[in-house]
């Protein structure tokens, strides 16, 4: 009797593996496009709900809404975007030989399947953004993973709103990784060891004995995630999630990627290489609505002026 119940409770409702009601997510899906849709359109548009939905459960779900709400968590006119760049735009760089390099390796993060001349195209026009922004920006550097973050934005939003956001992403949010030197992210990246004392302190000092240091996350911040996972829709979901965040949450996500492995860091002989194998290599499956949840907490209860003295204090003991 208790299982034909069970039967009768969920016929007409899908259920998923999780036992959660297709319905209800279908439900829920709906509920959160109409709340996008109504923040768009309010007057002037209500840019803290677009936080709030880029960072809650699911992202923005689909590429057309990015389109659209990407540009206003960057406040950027979209009536007013850049023009397409000119033949010019390659013409004396010297940063041009390398951005080529950087593009023509970066195949695989281009959609599978994608035909190659289409590829070319996209390849070339990531070449000219690139070159746009830093020509229209002199005091900026280009580093090696930047072309990361300018594919992510061409593939979903175009060329002339790609320079756009990229333009407005390196005064800002990228701003520290594009000095001369890589002073100012060695400092971001010594946030990473504070936080993990603060949540746990015997994962903080196993990593310490270990001296594997920070650097297995570099590659993690300076292309926002998006070097290192290997399906986009995981990248697209970590940018909404930074776009509508404080520009040292990247860091916070790297501690909580952390600390969500802290069994296998514990598990692993303490020594410096076979640490930083370990971490340098992120796992494809990770839970990624829940580590931005609990990245959210972390930021909240450790932000970054409470642990700004014991980021300045890693450097000093460097």
């Amino acid at each position: 009797m208790k299982r034909l119940k069970k039967k009768k409770q969920n016929a007409g409702f899908g259920v998923n593996e999780n036992g959660a009601s297709t319905r209800e997510q279908d439900y829920g899906r709906k509920q959160k496009l109409a709340e996008i849709h109504q923040a768009l359109i309010s007057d002037p548009v209500d840019i803290e709900t677009l936080r709030r939905t880029a960072a809650s459960k699911g992202g923005l779900l689909t590429d057309e809404l990015r389109r659209k709400v990407w540009p206003k968590l960057l406040n950027i006119n979209v009536y007013d975007l850049p023009h397409k760049p000119g033949r010019n735009v390659r013409e004396d760089h010297k940063d041009y030989n390398q951005v080529v390099l950087d593009v023509r390796r970066s195949m695989k993060r281009f959609p599978k399947g994608m035909p190659a001349l289409e590829r070319t195209v996209l390849q070339d026009q990531l070449i000219d953004i690139i070159l746009q922004v830093l020509k229209r920006n002199p005091q900026l550097h280009y580093y090696q993973g930047y072309h990361d973050v300018a594919v992510t934005l061409l593939l979903v939003a175009g060329e002339r709103m790609a320079i756009a956001m990229l333009d407005t992403l390196s005064k800002f949010h990228l701003r520290d990784f594009m000095d001369p030197t890589m002073d100012s992210t060695k400092h971001i990246l010594n946030y990473l060891m504070p936080i993990l004392e603060q949540v746990d302190p015997e994962l903080h000092d196993f990593m310490i004995r270990s001296e594997v240091g920070t650097i297995f996350a570099l590659s993690w911040l300076i292309t926002w995630y998006g070097h290192v996972l290997s399906e986009f829709k995981h990248t697209l979901r970590l940018y909404d999630f930074f776009l509508a965040s404080h520009p040292l949450m990247p860091i916070y996500l790297a501690a909580t990627i952390v600390l969500h492995r802290e069994k296998e860091v514990k598990q692993t002989e303490c020594d410096m290489a076979m640490v930083h194998h370990l971490l340098s290599r992120i796992p494809q499956d990770l839970p990624y609505d829940l580590l931005i949840a609990q990245s959210l907490q972390l930021f909240s209860q450790y932000p970054p002026s409470l642990l700004a003295k014991r980021a300045a204090l890693q450097s000093r003991k460097r």
